[in-house]
């Protein structure tokens, strides 16, 4: 069971590519696999909500690229360019 449980893990995230949050466009939808950061930033990102398994949809993205807005949980979020980049999501 548990062998299985990981084959069908493997199999699903080379189905799904994962990519920096930065890269997503308005409207894309996907689910955090891994919150990267060093000291204050990842511990910002971590009491944002931003963490593995959360489901998270890019609403806007500015002009130059910063901030990005997102949905996670119900709450709306502004992040900056350097902080969305170091959030890896699975894209639906």
């Amino acid at each position: 069971m548990y062998i299985k449980l990981i084959q069908l893990q493997k199999e699903r995230s080379e189905a799904m590519p994962n990519k920096p949050l930065s890269e997503l466009r308005p409207k894309e939808r996907g689910r955090v696999v891994k919150v990267g950061g060093e000291g204050g930033v990842h511990r910002r990102l971590l009491d944002m909500g931003l963490v593995s398994g959360s489901e998270v949809e890019v609403e806007r993205v500015a002009p130059l690229g910063d901030p990005i807005e997102i949905k996670i949980r119900g709450y709306h979020l502004s992040l900056r360019k350097e902080e969305a980049i170091n959030i890896q999501v699975e894209v639906e």
